[in-house]
């Protein structure tokens, strides 16, 4: 499949992927767009010149300020939208293309266009599912005693976060204060942390909600994820150590999270499936998971300096996965738990077996006592003020690829 538009063999929004978000022009009214090599398509504009007349919805909602009017209107009308869009700009196709006055109208330079948040989130869940990062981090904070604790290979860990500091990709981060303890002290004492640190996740968005009551079958939970995105669960290792037990995440993890702008949708992504790693001992039935329900996304991190020259710091896969998406959801709702159109469930930090595809700082350097070199002189244990963490991902398999863009963030020193 080609399209007639010009699109690098290597950009991550090829005709293949073509993601949904929001974004806005001159006139600063946000609307729907697809992604398609360096140009916006504007599914506003598009459906006012008649091009999507065959598809049967409120056409209105593409101009809405976030995606969540659309998506709820089903895989059935938004898979339509993505195909028709893909129709039209695949190669011999004139219906569009020739048409100056329609393409001007339609395609906006994504370097001419602020992207915007492209979902209202209404509730957020943060996964601990990677085998590896979980084993790491017991070596870490249990050093003789089990690295996984008796719970984990029995149910896919996760805490509930907060929703409304969820920002999008190219937003600051303040540096987060809060209480900290060290080991040689007898007391706790207050202020900036000194252990900030990334953490290396994919999130997915849910697209049909269920009522209080309802659950979700690992067999029904793809009718339920309309997309996936990058997510950086930024987190403040030493408020976090300090404050977890008994209930886990609090001021440590709730300051900031950042997300990609595009939502790649679960269709886009069909050629990537793989199997996940064999789960033993064998989990519950209502969590068994047959197929391939796994994705090969190959993710990557790296560290800019303020003015200095950016180092990737980890190589990693989302194929790595213990515990996949469809486990997460269904056991998210075996008690009942309601899921909202838009909610957003993050995989927890993705690490792999090797050293470079760990996923966070706090693994990358064992809690700082292997600090990575930077191209500047200096070394990194954590994040620095002023350092830029960027994450990218994309598959690829033979000449398809389906990318996610990138999600980035700036830490700015604390307030």
């Amino acid at each position: 499949m080609k399209t007639w538009l010009q699109v690098h063999a290597d950009s991550d929004f090829s005709i293949y992927n073509l993601p949904f978000g929001i974004f806005q022009t001159g006139d600063r009214t946000p609307r729907a767009g697809i992604a398609l090599g360096d140009k916006i398509i504007d599914l506003k504009a598009l459906a006012e010149l008649g091009f999507l007349d065959g598809i049967t919805f409120d056409k209105a909602v593409l101009g809405n300020k976030v995606l969540n009017d659309f998506i709820a209107l089903g895989k059935p009308v938004t898979t339509a939208v993505r195909l028709r869009v893909q129709a039209l700009f695949t190669q011999g196709n004139t219906e569009l293309h020739g048409n100056a006055d329609a393409e001007a109208k339609v395609l906006v330079d994504i370097s001419s266009a602020t992207l915007l948040k492209p979902i209202h989130i209404p509730n957020y869940t943060d996964f601990y599912s990677s085998i590896e990062h979980a084993t790491n981090v017991g070596k870490m904070f249990r050093p003789g005693g089990d690295a996984l604790l008796p719970n984990w290979l029995h149910l896919p860990v996760g805490y509930h976060g907060r929703a409304s500091s969820i920002v999008l990709s190219g937003t600051p981060m303040r540096r987060p204060k809060g209480q900290t303890k060290a080991d040689d002290q007898p007391m706790p004492s207050f202020g900036p942390s000194r252990l900030l640190d990334f953490e290396l996740e994919m999130g997915f968005v849910v697209g049909k909600p269920t009522a209080m009551g309802e659950t979700i079958s690992v067999e029904q939970a793809e009718e339920h994820i309309f997309g996936m995105l990058l997510f950086n669960d930024w987190s403040a290792r030493d408020i976090q150590k300090w404050e977890y037990v008994p209930l886990g995440p609090f001021l440590g993890k709730n300051f900031g999270s950042t997300i990609s702008p595009w939502i790649v949708t679960l269709e886009a992504l069909e050629h990537f499936r793989v199997a996940g790693p064999k789960q033993e001992p064998e989990v519950l039935p209502y969590l068994q998971s047959a197929g391939e329900r796994n994705y090969d996304i190959q993710l990557q991190v790296s560290i800019k300096p303020e003015n200095g020259e950016e180092k990737v710091v980890s190589n990693s896969n989302f194929r790595y996965m213990y515990w996949n998406m469809c486990q997460q959801l269904a056991h998210h709702t075996v008690n009942g738990c309601n899921v909202e159109v838009g909610d957003l469930y993050a995989s927890g930090t993705i690490s792999g077996h090797e050293p470079d595809s760990f996923g966070s700082m706090l693994e990358l350097t064992w809690s700082g006592k292997n600090p990575i070199p930077m191209p500047d002189g200096t070394e990194r244990k954590f994040i620095a003020d002023n350092d830029t963490v960027t994450i990218k991902g994309f598959g690829q398999k033979g000449d398809i690829r389906v990318g996610f863009g990138e999600c980035s963030g700036k830490i700015l020193p604390a307030s």
